[in-house]
This record gives C-alpha cells, structure tokens and sequence, in this order.
C-alpha cells in the first residue's frame, strides 16, 4: 500500500489556505501532465493558468450568471432546483489561488470517417464515438496533474459542472484555440486540512471481474 500512497493520498479539495502557488511548482505540475499517455501522440491538450484572483472571481460570477440564465428555462420548480443546488459545487474554484482551465483539442478519427462513407448506422457510429479516444487522452492528463499536484502538497478538484459557461469563460480570459474546448478544470492551492478526506470507494468485488 505504501508505494501507491501517492494516489490514496489525493483528495478532492474545495477550501485553500491563502498562500501562493510558486510558478516553478505549476509548471512542473502541468509537465506531469504532458507525460501522460497519449492517442497517436497527437497530445491534444492545452492547459489556460489563471493566478489572478481578480479574474478568478470573475470567472465564478460568469458562471453564476449562466447557472441563473439557464435556470430560467427550466419548465418546472423541482427542475431549477435540481439544477442551482450545484451552484456552490461549480464555483468553488473561486476560493483557490490558482485555477487550471484543461482544454481539449480535435483527435481525428480514420476509422469513424470510413463508416460514415460506408453509410454505417447511428448505432455502429455510436459504438465508435462512444469511447472517444480525444478525451480519454485529456483525461489522462488531467489526472497526472491531479496526482502531481498531491505529491507536492497541493489540492486540487476535478471540476466540469462549469461547462456549460464555457464560451463566456473563453471569451473573457481571452483564451481562442482553432478547435479547442474546454473540458475541465481544477483550482489549485494548499488545502485546508479538513478537506484531505475522501468518502469510502465500492469494494472491489462490484467493480472487478476477474475471467480465467
């Protein structure tokens, strides 16, 4: 168990001491990304730093506004409700000195366009675009990163419910790759010590098949 404890030790964290995250430890904490695996090599990541905590406010506000906005549409209380009970959850980020916006790039499938030609059904296609090899490569990153950052003694929280305010987020860092999106993000900064829990993981026996 020892030698794995660089993974049961990561947390997701949600509180941050005020003190900052040196640039030289964030650096290194996105080259552990770099290092993860990768589809083809194409290496379809890019990683948006955000330490000003000007910007970070404003990126929580962005994303109140559009939780309020969207809230708006729902045809029915229970609904809304069900969508702003997650605010808080999407805007914690706000509270950390550093935030790691993690941007996924295009990944061309051969193997999806020559079903297309061949007039393959939407199930054949689903069954091709379903594992979507692009954003498993992002995800690899982002967990390297997660990782890294424990073992240096930093928290971290892997976040997407901020997603649906994307655009405006994009639009107001500035930030516009051809093809890029964003596909998570994780604040970073040192934790406060109550976060450094977990809850309980199923046991094994439901997550495990063993075929001999």
């Amino acid at each position: 168990m020892e030698r794995l404890d660089f993974i049961y030790k990561r947390h997701s964290v949600r509180k941050f001491k005020n003190i900052d995250v040196p640039i030289e430890d964030i650096k290194e904490i996105i080259k552990a990304g770099t290092y993860a695996p990768s589809g083809k090599n194409l290496q379809n990541w890019h990683f948006v730093v955000i330490k000003n905590k000007a910007k970070i406010e404003e990126m929580a506000r962005i994303v109140e506004r559009k939780n309020a906005e969207l809230a708006n549409y729902a045809k029915d209380e229970n609904t809304k409700k069900s969508f702003t009970k997650y605010l808080k959850y999407h805007t914690v980020f706000r509270n950390a000195p550093v935030v790691i916006l993690v941007y996924a790039g295009p990944y061309p499938s051969t193997g999806l366009e020559l079903l297309k030609e061949k007039g393959a059904s939407k199930e054949e296609l689903d069954a091709v675009i379903l594992p979507n090899p692009g954003i498993q490569n992002i995800a690899a990153a982002m967990e390297n990163i997660l990782l890294a950052a424990s073992n240096m003694g930093y928290g971290t929280c892997w976040m997407t419910g901020p997603n649906y305010a994307s655009k405006e987020i994009a639009d107001y860092i500035g930030f516009k790759k051809e093809g890029y999106f964003l596909a998570a993000m994780t604040p970073l900064g040192v934790p406060e010590e109550s976060e450094l829990k977990s809850p309980p993981r199923k046991p094994l026996e439901e997550v495990m098949t063993i075929i001999e």
